[in-house]
C-alpha cells in the first residue's frame, strides 16, 4: 500500500452499522468458529490435570509432581510468546489470517505431543500447544469484540469465555474412557487424550473460512470498499432472515489509514497515554491467571495426594466444578451489560478471593472431605469464571482498534507471565510438601491477588457497557470533526 493510499482520510457510518445490527445467526456463527479458542483452552488445561497421575506413572515417562507442575508452566510459558508474536501479526496483517494460522499451530503441536518420547519433548510440544493457544486470544478475541453489537458485547464475551468450562469438561469425560485401563494400555491412554483437541480442530477449521475479515481493521489499513462490502454481505444476512434495520443516527466516524503501527506509539498508548486502563488490565490478567493456573493445574494433585482419589477418577470430581465455573459467565453476564463493568468485575473479583480464603482454611483443617472440596470449588469458581472473563473483556475493549490484538497480547502475556508461569511450580512445590498449612498459603496468595486486584477495578475501572468500542477508546487513526 503507497503512500498517498495511507494518507487518505475516510469518513464511514460501518462500524455504527455493525453495532446497530440484531443478533442473529451471523453472531451464532461467530461463536461456534471462533469461540471455540477457549474451549480447546479448556480441554488443553484439563487434560494437564487429568493425565498428572498417568503422566508419573508412565513406564516411559516417569513425572515427578515437580515436572508435572512444569509441564503445565511450559504451556502458560509457550502461550505468552505466542500472544505477543501473534498478537503483533494480528494487528498488523489482519485477524483472519492469524486466526488460521494461530489454529493450526495449535491442531500439529496438541497431536504432537501424544508422540512425547521424554521430559524435554513434552515440555516442547507442550509450549509449542501453549503458543497456538496464545496466538489465539489475541486474533479471536480482536475479531469477536469487533463484529459483537455493543449492547451485548459483555454478555457475549463472557458466554464465549464460559466455554473454557465446555472443553474442561470433554477433557475430563474424555479422560475417564481413555484413561481406563480396561480401555486402552496404560501408558496409550493418556496419548489418546491429547488426540481430541487435534480432532475437534479439524471440525472447526473449515468453519473459520466463512468468517470474513473485520471491516474496523480494513478501515484502518485504508480498506474502505472492502469493509463495506463485508457489511454490506453482513446486513443482506439479515434482511433476508425478516430483520428490519433500523436507521442509522450516528455521526460518521473519520479515519486518517495507516499501513501499520509501531511499537513505539503502541507501549506509549498503553503504559503513557492510558496508563490508568493499563494498571487496571494488568491487575486483573494477573491475579485470574494466579487463581486460575496455580489451582487448577494443581487440583489433580491435591485430590490425589490429600484426597486419595485414584488417578483414573480425577475426571469425575471435575464435571461439576466446570459446571459452576461455566454457569457463571452465563448467569452473571448480562449484568455486566446492565448494572455495569465496574461494579461487577470489582464484585466477581472480591467474592472469589474471599471465598478462596475462607474455603482454604476448612482445607488446612482438614474439615472438607472430597465431595465437600468440590462443591467449595464450584461456588467459588461460579465467581471466579465471570471475574476472569472480564478481564479478557476488559483488555479488549479499553485500547484503539490499531493495537487492539497486541494490547491483548500484551496484558495476556504480562498477567500469564507473573501470575500463571510461576503458580503451577508454586503450588506444586507446596503439594510436595504434604503439608495443608504449606497449600493455604497458596491459597492465600491467590486471594489477595484478588483482592486487590477488586479494589483497583473499583477505582480505576472503565464504564464501557454498552458503548461502541470506538466510544471507549477513540482509535488511533481518528481525526476530530471539522
Amino acid at each position: 500500500m503507497n503512500t498517498t493510499e495511507m494518507s487518505t482520510v475516510i469518513e464511514t457510518d460501518l462500524p455504527a452499522r455493525l453495532d446497530r445490527l440484531p443478533w442473529g445467526r451471523f453472531h451464532v456463527l461467530i461463536v461456534v468458529a471462533l469461540g471455540v479458542t477457549w474451549l480447546l483452552d479448556g480441554l488443553e488445561v484439563t487434560l494437564a490435570g487429568a493425565v498428572a497421575s498417568a503422566l508419573k506413572t508412565s513406564p516411559m515417562l516417569h513425572f515427578d509432581n515437580t515436572q508435572v507442575g512444569l509441564a503445565g508452566s511450559a504451556y502458560i510459558a509457550g502461550a505468552v510468546c505466542g500472544a505477543l508474536g501473534f498478537g503483533w501479526l494480528t494487528d498488523r496483517l489482519g485477524r483472519r489470517k492469524l486466526f488460521f494460522v494461530t489454529l493450526a499451530v495449535y491442531l500439529l503441536a496438541t497431536a504432537a505431543t501424544a508422540f512425547s518420547w521424554s521430559f524435554a519433548s513434552f515440555l516442547a510440544f507442550r509450549a509449542l500447544t501453549g503458543a497456538g493457544i496464545g496466538g489465539e486470544y489475541a486474533a479471536i478475541n480482536s475479531t469477536i469484540q469487533e463484529f459483537t453489537p455493543a449492547r451485548v458485547r459483555g454478555w457475549t464475551d463472557l458466554g464465549i469465555n464460559g466455554t473454557f468450562w465446555v472443553g474442561a469438561a470433554i477433557g475430563a469425560a474424555g479422560s475417564l474412557v481413555l484413561l481406563d485401563p480396561h480401555w486402552l494400555p496404560e501408558d496409550w491412554g493418556w496419548r489418546a487424550c491429547f488426540f481430541i483437541g487435534a480432532v475437534l480442530a479439524l471440525i472447526i477449521l473449515p468453519m473459520r473460512t466463512w468468517i470474513p475479515e473485520s471491516p474496523r481493521w480494513l478501515l484502518t489499513h485504508g480498506e474502505h470498499d472492502e469493509a463495506r462490502s463485508v457489511v454490506e454481505a453482513i446486513e443482506a444476512r439479515f434482511r433476508e432472515a425478516g430483520h428490519v434495520l433500523t436507521a442509522n443516527t450516528t455521526r460518521p466516524l473519520r479515519l486518517r489509514a495507516r499501513g501499520h503501527t509501531p511499537i513505539r506509539t503502541v507501549l506509549h498508548t498503553i503504559f503513557v497515554r492510558h496508563r490508568r486502563r493499563a494498571l487496571v488490565g494488568l491487575s486483573l490478567m494477573t491475579a485470574q491467571a494466579f487463581f486460575y493456573n496455580a489451582i487448577f493445574f494443581t487440583y489433580a494433585l491435591v485430590l490425589t495426594d490429600f484426597y486419595h482419589v485414584p488417578g483414573g477418577d480425577v475426571g469425575l470430581y471435575l464435571l461439576p466444578f466446570a459446571l459452576g465455573n461455566f454457569l457463571g459467565p452465563l448467569v452473571l453476564g448480562r449484568l455486566f451489560d446492565t448494572l455495569g463493568r465496574r461494579i461487577m468485575i470489582s464484585s466477581t473479583y472480591a467474592l472469589s478471593g474471599l471465598l478462596l480464603t475462607a474455603s482454604g482454611y476448612l482445607f488446612s483443617q482438614g474439615w472438607l472431605t472430597v465431595t465437600t472440596q468440590t462443591v467449595a470449588w464450584m461456588v467459588i469458581f461460579f465467581f471466579a469464571s465471570a471475574a476472569a472473563s472480564s478481564a479478557y473483556l476488559t483488555v479488549s475493549e479499553s485500547f484503539p482498534l490499531e493495537i487492539r490484538a497486541l494490547a491483548i497480547a500484551v496484558f495476556y502475556a504480562f498477567g500469564t507471565g507473573l501470575g500463571g508461569i510461576a503458580g503451577p511450580a508454586f503450588f506444586g512445590r507446596l503439594v510436595d510438601t504434604h503439608q495443608r498449612s504449606e497449600v493455604f498459603i497458596g491459597y492465600l496468595v491467590g486471594s489477595a491477588l484478588m483482592l486487590a486486584a477488586a479494589l483497583i477495578a473499583a477505582i480505576w475501572g472503565v464504564d464501557a457497557e454498552r458503548k461502541p468500542l470506538e466510544h471507549v477508546a477513540t482509535p488511533l487513526s481518528a481525526l476530530p470533526d471539522e
